[in-house]
Formats: C-alpha cells, sequence, structure tokens
C-alpha cells in the first residue's frame, strides 16, 4: 500500500499517478474521507478520555464533589456511545479505512512509458537469430502429442480443461530446467558475488499474506480460495515467499536478500475464456522457478535490471530468440511499479508462421508490498527504521519453456533436440 502521508500531503500527485493505471482516482478521494472521519473520532475519543480519567484520578484522590464527579464520568460514557467512538467503533472505521487504502494501486515510476493499455508497452530490443526451417514448422502440441510426451486428453479426463501430463521427454526437460536455472542463479560468479539462496515454499497461504502481497483486492478472480480453511493457492512462488519476513528487521548489510522459488502455481485463467484452451500454454496448474529480492530503497531499480538481465542471460544461454517490453502504465498490476516482459518467438504458433508469447516477467513493486507486510531495515549507526523494496522476476516458467524448446528445436521429422545447455 501507499505511504499514508503521500496520500495526505500531495493527493493530486497520487491521482494523477494511479490514473495512468486506469485507476479511479475516486478511490483517493474515497480513502480521505475515511481517513478525516477515523482521525476525527480518534482525537474526540482521546480527548474524552484523557476528562474521564482526570475525573477518576480525581475521585480516587479525594478531590472535588464526589458525587457531582460520579455524575459527569457516565455523562460521558453515555456521551462515547452516542457518538458511536466505542472500540469496536474505531475498529470497524479503521478497516473501512485500511480497506480503502489498500484499494489503491502502486505508482508508476518515473521512466515507465504511458499507454491506454498493452498497446502501449514498448519493445527495448529483440534478441537472437530466429530459426529458419526447410519444413513447415510445427506447433509443440503437434509434436509432443506426435512424441506422447504432452497427454491433455487424458489430463482433461482427470482434470477437466486447461490440465495436461508431461511424460518421458518432457518431464525429464523439466527436471533439465529446474536443475540448470538452479546452477546458474546460485553461483556467485554469475550474480556479482550475491547469489539466490534457494527455496521450496508452501503453495497454500493464509488470506492475510495474499492479501499483504496486493493481489486479493482486485485480480481475485484468478486466484484458488479455499473460504473454509481461509486459505489461497499461490499463483507464483513469490507470493508465499514475501510474506515469510513479515514484520521483521533487517540490518542494512544484510540486503539484498535473493530467493529462487520453486513451486507448482494455480491459477484461474477466469478472464481468458476460449484463449489457448489447449495445450500447456495456458493452463490451471504448472511449475515455476521465480527470483524474489529484497534490497535498500536507493537500490531497487538496478536490482530490477539485475533480474532483466538474469532472465535474458538464462534465454541466450538456451539460444531461444525473444524480445524485451518495457510494460506500459496501464498494463501494470497493482503492486508493481514497473515491469519487464520477455516474449520469446514461437515458430509453430499462427498456424506456422510464428509468433511472440510471454515467458517472462520483472517487476519492481518499490515498498508496496513491504508496508503491507511490515517489512523493514535499519541503516548502519541508525535506529531509523525503513521500508524495504520488494522486486520478482521469472526464472523458468518450465511449461512455456518447454514449448519454446520444442518449437525452436523441432526437426523435420517431428522430433526435436536438446539445446547445448542442457545437454551438460
Amino acid at each position: 500500500m501507499l505511504d499514508i502521508n503521500l496520500i495526505r500531503k500531495s493527493p493530486g500527485e497520487v491521482k494523477a499517478g494511479i490514473k495512468k493505471k486506469n485507476a479511479d482516482p475516486a478511490l483517493v478521494d474515497q480513502f480521505l474521507e475515511l481517513d478525516e472521519g477515523w482521525r476525527h473520532k480518534i482525537s474526540w475519543l482521546d480527548a474524552l478520555r484523557s476528562k474521564q480519567n482526570k475525573i477518576t484520578a480525581d475521585i480516587k484522590g479525594g478531590k472535588g464533589n464526589r458525587e457531582k464527579l460520579i455524575e459527569e464520568s457516565k455523562k460521558i460514557k453515555l456521551e462515547i456511545q452516542r457518538e458511536e467512538a466505542t472500540e469496536a467503533d474505531v475498529k470497524r472505521l479503521e478497516l473501512e479505512r485500511v480497506s480503502a487504502l489498500r484499494l489503491i494501486p502502486n505508482l508508476p515510476l518515473e521512466g515507465v512509458p504511458e499507454g491506454k493499455d498493452e498497446t502501449g508497452n514498448v519493445m527495448l530490443r529483440e534478441v537472437g537469430k530466429k530459426p529458419a526451417f526447410d519444413f513447415e514448422p510445427k506447433d509443440y502440441l503437434t509434436i509432443g502429442e506426435k512424441l506422447g510426451i504432452i497427454d491433455v486428453e487424458r489430463a482433461a479426463k482427470v482434470s477437466g480443461s486447461r490440465f495436461g501430463y508431461l511424460k518421458g521427454e518432457a518431464a525429464l526437460l523439466e527436471f533439465a530446467l529446474v536443475n540448470f536455472a538452479v546452477k546458474f542463479l546460485t553461483n556467485p560468479k554469475n550474480t556479482g558475488g550475491k547469489p539466490f539462496v534457494p527455496v521450496i515454499p508452501p503453495v497454500l497461504v493464509r488470506e492475510e499474506a495474499m492479501e499483504g502481497m496486493g493481489y486479493a483486492e482486485r485480480g481475485r478472480d484468478e486466484i484458488y480460495h479455499f473460504e473454509k480453511d481461509k486459505m489461497y493457492l499461490v499463483g507464483t512462488s513469490e507470493q508465499s515467499i514475501g510474506p515469510m519476513h513479515s514484520g521483521e528487521v533487517f540490518n542494512e548489510a544484510d540486503l539484498p536478500v535473493r530467493y529462487l522459488g520453486f513451486s507448482t502455481c494455480f491459477r484461474r485463467e477466469a478472464g481468458s475464456y476460449g484463449k489457448d484452451t489447449k495445450g500447456i500454454l495456458r493452463v490451471h496448474q504448472f511449475d515455476k522457478l521465480e527470483m524474489f529480492s529484497i534490497t535498500r530503497p536507493e537500490d531497487s531499480r538496478k536490482e530490477h535490471e539485475f533480474l532483466l538481465e538474469m532472465e535474458e542471460e538464462l534465454m541466450q544461454a538456451l539460444k531461444i530468440p525473444y524480445h524485451v517490453l518495457h510494460i506500459c502504465t496501464a498494463d501494470l498490476g497493482d503492486p508493481a511499479a514497473a515491469k519487464y516482459d520477455i516474449e520469446a518467438w514461437l515458430p509453430g504458433q499462427n498456424s506456422g508462421r510464428g509468433e511472440h508469447r510471454e515467458t517472462h516477467s520483472t517487476s519492481n513493486t518499490t515498498d508496496y508490498q513491504s508496508r503491507r507486510l511490515n517489512i523493514k531495515f535499519r541503516r548502519y549507526g541508525s535506529e531509523k527504521l525503513e521500508y524495504v523494496h520488494m522486486l520478482n522476476g521469472t526464472a523458468f516458467a518450465i511449461g512455456r519453456m518447454i514449448i519454446a524448446i520444442m518449437e525452436n528445436y523441432q526437426t523435420k521429422d517431428g522430433g526435436f533436440k536438446w539445446p547445448d545447455a542442457l545437454k551438460e
């Protein structure tokens, strides 16, 4: 969530920022109205309590007319009840105020391209040579079903649409991708001396954890929610890695902290009806390796570029052609202040004409998530605490990388080769 003082002091700036993300500026006014009401109630109640405490002290100390003091104390209690300023009333106002605050998305950072929708995304560069085939390229599903390594028909029988079995070589390819990414990102030589710590996190998280990461207010339809248990299934491992440090304080010397999470992820794909319904490109369940960083505020922009660099080095090692997009303001999610996407070239898509599809993204959420989770750090020689900045970035979305490999390395006989980097 945003800094409350920023909203109070610069509401116009906040309105302008969230408007760029296609969020309603009225959200700011709604919060400020509730905030003012809450502050007025708290101030008024504190004044009455102070007066009541003095009366109580006077009664105990034998000062003044006892009967008159008792009568005045009763009047104060009645006034508190009449004005709905009891503890329960104030708590209710506080919950409404916080709920309104959580609906305000993060502000885009300076330099993020403005746009009304995804068409405003800016391509920064195109990398790699697209494969040239002396045959008509096939899509991954045609290849996978012919080889018997991707089975969506039996998965539909067992689990419904948007599921698939990875078998044989496809399953081995997943293990190879995981092994390659873990080796690369835990090597200090590849990460500037600060390697990522591998983590296998829980895939079920409490409601307060998901809300703390800023994904529950909007986009709730995409998340599997078990209301009876008050738990969510994660859509990416960052949703359980971030809350791991909720309520904690880092020392400046420990930052940045970098994690590499591996988990199965779950998404309803509620807003993609009719899109990629067959195959494993857009599924309800998939495995993913996710980078997650915790930094000082002044380092988060640099760390964001570093995460993108790691993503590109992984793609280049596999020799998969791709382009990099700088995501515009309107295409940013609520927590993100800046975001890059990598889209891989898939030559078998679009009836063999090929197209780019997203395989990676990396976001800087600044202090939006850390404020919700109350994660701070202490600078050298200072007792003052500051909120950390938090970032995330895809290492490998396994299913999509398998697709990219199968299509870019396909052979005329209907099979495919493995990238040299995965043969080691």
